[in-house]
Formats: structure tokens, sequence, C-alpha cells
């Protein structure tokens, strides 16, 4: 998705509350960034905000991280979860976003500070010689193995076969076991699950979700 350059969405985005303007300076802190000793949830990809709102705003036990490339994106994630959280009649106070180029992810995060990771409609990548850019690919589930906790899952969404088929390789290869797999989750048996924008699209398309839980040996 391209998109053009909005030279306000920084500084708007960036004088909120809920962003982390350095968020190296959090690594092995994030307890004390959010006050407490909650689980802490990561969105890898966060988009437009409706997953992690949804997460956020009704479950004030977890306290969320969502992670995005471009202030054009995520200054609309931060105004839905302002908005959100005030029509709810709360404080965004368990939620954090950042702007993060995901590669360098392991600069921001210590060992067991992460409870979960959820990765929605990344890009697939799909040549070849650019697999190794996929948030699923083994280089990046090492990457997340540093910093997550024992039992840690990670909920992945995709509309892409080729992606959800390679994916699975990569996370068996990695050391995770799939938990849980359906390439038709919308007529699947599975509960909870929290429709994205992309998501939307894809299925009004009549395209298949795919999806799967791997969880951490």
């Amino acid at each position: 998705m391209r998109l053009r350059k909005k030279w306000w969405a920084r500084p708007e985005f960036e004088e909120s509350s809920i962003t982390v303007v350095n968020p190296t300076d959090c690594k092995g802190r994030w307890k004390e960034v959010f006050g407490n000793d909650n689980d802490i949830h990561l969105e890898l990809g966060c988009g437009f905000g409706s997953f992690i709102t949804a997460k956020s705003v009704n479950n004030s036990n977890i306290n969320y991280i969502g992670i995005d490339l471009k202030d054009e994106v995520l200054v609309y994630t931060k105004r839905r979860l302002e908005e959100t959280f005030k029509e709810a009649g709360k404080e965004p106070n368990n939620v954090k976003l950042m702007r993060l180029e995901i590669s360098t992810i392991m600069d921001i995060f210590d060992k067991d500070e992460i409870s979960k990771i959820y990765i929605n409609f990344c890009n697939p990548w799909p040549k070849g010689k650019h697999n190794k850019r996929r948030l699923t690919h083994s280089r990046f589930l090492g990457k997340y193995k540093t910093f997550i906790k024992p039992d840690t899952e990670i909920w992945f969404k995709t509309d892409d076969k080729d992606l959800f088929e390679a994916s699975q390789e990569y996370f068996t290869e990695s050391g995770f076991d799939i938990k849980y797999l359906t390439y038709d989750l919308h007529n699947s048996d599975f509960q909870g699950n929290i429709v994205t924008e992309y998501e939307k699209k894809f299925s009004d398309k009549g395209m298949n979700i795919m999806f799967l839980v791997g969880k951490i040996k």
C-alpha cells in the first residue's frame, strides 16, 4: 500500500501519550512504561488499528503494543484508539504505539517481555529473493524468540495461500508447535476472531482467510 506523505502526521502522532517516540530506551523497562506487571501483547503491523483497538479497550488487564512503519498509518490508529477509549469512558493506559522497522525489533524488547504476538495480513513478499522479509520467516521468528516468554503463542492471519503454507514450515523449523490451523477461518470453530480492515476487504471478495496459532515449545 503506497501512501501519500502527510507532513502533519508525525507531529500529531508523536504528541500523543499513546506514542512511544524512543522505543529503544524502553528495552527491559516495558513494565515501567505501563506502570504494572500485566502481560504485554504485541501486534506487528497494526495498520489502521481496528484489531489493537478492539483488543485493548476490552482487555484492561493486558497491555498492548502496536508497531507499524508509516506515520500516515499510525496517526489514524492513534485517533481510533483515542476516540474509542473516550466513547467507552476509559483512558488508553494499556496501549502504546511506535514507529519501527520490524527487522530492528531485538533493539526494543528484552528476554521474556512479550506474552503473545499477533501478525495480521503482513506483506507476503512473493518473490523468492524477498521471502526472508516475511514477518513469519524463520529469520524473524528467531528474533521473536529472544524476547517472548515460554509458551508464548503467535497468532497469524493471511489471505495468501503460498505465504500460509510456507509459514507452517517456518514455524515448525523454528521450534514452534502449530496448535490450531484453518484454511477457512470464518467457517471454522475458532472463537474470538476480530475482523481487521484487510480481512473484511478480502472476505467480501469471497477469499478465504487462513489462520494458525504457533506456540513456542
